[in-house]
């Protein structure tokens, strides 16, 4: 064990997600691939007083590197408590894609962990989940599971079809594998086209509903939750971006499923969006430009104010916690 969790500051997600069952919201869970991702992640968490988890994919964290990761989680910690800010703050694996990178990821100081079977059959994803939640627990690190399959692409994780789960399994593989928290497909997807023109895009409440009722007060989580905001599309393609057919999950849909089982909305496409735009937009406008810190900052604050917004209208988490100054 190089680093436990504790020892960075970090929370797991247990009382997170009882609390956010509780009170009827969910907690923020936004993924972050630099220092200025995470810089707009902390720093709308803090204003307005919401958890958060932040997340690294493998792919985000290779890209990083794994011994700069959970450094950048406890700097984000020490940032909230400069600020007066009491919020919990979790370090978590996205789309772990088996027990050797989720055991990693553990011992370099995550506090929690998505093993991600939903690809393998039913036996062999209740396997593989088991072990890490078993490898896990010994560490006091909180793990989340997938049954059903998202369609659509995020860093490694790549899926034609979409695949409901089945509300007649989630008793007996929660029960089995002893995970925490469980992410379920009811319509959301990965990346920025999700749906085409014309659509008129849904989740299946129904199915959430469900499995509310066969799980009373476990921790449901949503994956692909991006709505791909129309006003960062507009300001990419302004300023030459290609990005054609983007449309994401509607923010009234997904504010319902916050208020009844799900704990945990991982958004990540929206962030890339709003983060971008702004940097085209500055470099665009400022050709001349050539300091990292005058075309990095618009694109994090751009996704802070996103952020900030979405914590308000869409998770429901602002305030759950003291803000900071």
């Amino acid at each position: 064990m190089k680093y436990h969790f504790k020892d960075l500051g970090l929370s797991n997600t247990k009382e997170m997600f009882a609390k956010a069952n509780k009170e009827g919201y969910s907690v923020p869970a936004f993924n972050f691939n630099n220092l200025e991702q995470v810089q707009g992640i902390i720093e709308a968490c803090v204003e307005t007083g919401s958890p958060v988890i932040l997340q690294v994919s493998k792919g985000a964290r290779n890209y990083i590197g794994k011994e700069m990761v959970p450094f950048l989680a406890q700097a984000a910690v020490a940032y909230a408590r400069a600020k007066g800010s009491d919020i919990p703050i979790a370090l978590h694996l996205d789309h772990g894609p088996d027990f050797e990178t989720c055991k990693d990821c553990i011992e370099y100081g995550f506090s929690s962990v998505m093993i991600d079977g939903s690809h393998h059959a039913y036996e062999e994803n209740i396997e593989e989940s088991k072990k890490v939640a078993e490898f896990a627990h010994q560490n006091d690190v909180t793990v989340e599971a997938e049954l059903g399959v998202l369609a659509g692409v995020e860093d490694d994780v790549v899926a034609d079809a979409h695949i409901y789960t089945q509300p007649d399994e989630v008793e007996d593989f929660v029960k089995r594998t002893g995970v925490d928290s469980l992410a379920i497909a009811i319509g959301t997807s990965h990346g920025a086209h999700k749906f085409k023109p014309g659509d008129n895009p849904k989740i299946r409440l129904d199915i959430l509903e469900e499995i509310e009722k066969r799980i009373p007060g476990f921790p449901i989580v949503l994956h692909g939750s991006s709505s791909v905001p129309k006003q960062f599309v507009d300001l990419m393609k302004q300023y030459g971006g290609e990005l054609a057919d983007a449309i994401g999950i509607p923010d009234e849909q997904l504010r319902l499923a916050s208020k009844s089982a799900v704990a945990k909305i991982n958004v990540d496409t929206d962030g890339r969006l709003a983060f971008t735009a702004g940097i085209r937009e500055a470099l665009a406008k400022n050709p001349k430009e050539f300091d990292p810190r005058k075309y990095l900052e618009p694109g994090k604050n751009y996704m802070k104010e996103f952020y900030k917004e979405k914590i308000k209208t869409v998770f429901g988490s602002e305030g759950a916690y003291k803000k900071g100054e």
